[in-house]
């Protein structure tokens, strides 16, 4: 078991944490949250079929982690900031210019506020696509869902996502760089 933790720790544990914590805004919380998941395929890995990669069940498994933690919270939009040490962790650019790390994280933050307005599946699909790159068949295995169904969720939270960001350029005379 010992063995079995090391390599999806070594494999993915970067990726697991950076999805819950897509998903909570909360750096305390997705560390919990990604210790309930390792705990989960500690408990079923003798049951994992091989039907899906290694790497699909995972994010299967956190996703349900991620769900059933939302379904226990009574979210409010002021309890999702996101603090500027977590930002700069989560972007570990390779030596930016200071105009362009002020420019990124503005706009990161943006995004990250206006992915609030999204569904819990758009914002699922998102992450999964964009910040995960995991292709439409994996992100489909992931929420046991029809490649279609992902298809269509992706492009209505993109439109979401998109049309919330142009609003708030406008409003606040922003350049989108």
């Amino acid at each position: 078991m010992k063995d079995i933790f090391q390599r999806f720790y070594d494999l993915y544990h970067y990726d697991l944490f950076q999805f819950l914590f897509y998903m909570v805004k909360n750096r305390e919380q997705a560390e919990d949250l990604v210790q309930e998941v390792y705990i989960k395929v500690l408990q079923s890995y003798d049951r994992f079929e091989g039907r899906s990669s290694e790497k699909t069940w995972l994010f299967s498994i956190a996703r349900h982690v991620a769900i059933d933690w939302f379904r226990k919270q009574k979210r409010t939009a002021d309890g999702n900031a996101i603090d500027d040490d977590t930002v700069k962790f989560l972007l570990k650019d390779l030596a930016p210019l200071p105009e362009e790390v002020a420019i990124q994280n503005e706009q990161i933050q943006l995004m990250y506020q206006c992915m609030e307005n999204c569904t819990v599946d758009q914002k699922l699909v998102l992450v999964l696509r964009y910040i995960q790159s995991f292709s439409i068949v994996e992100t489909a295995d992931v929420l046991g869902w029809t490649e279609s169904k992902v298809k269509t969720t992706q492009h209505r939270g993109l439109k979401v996502l998109k049309s919330l960001m142009e609003e708030v350029y406008n409003k606040e005379g922003m350049t989108n760089a």
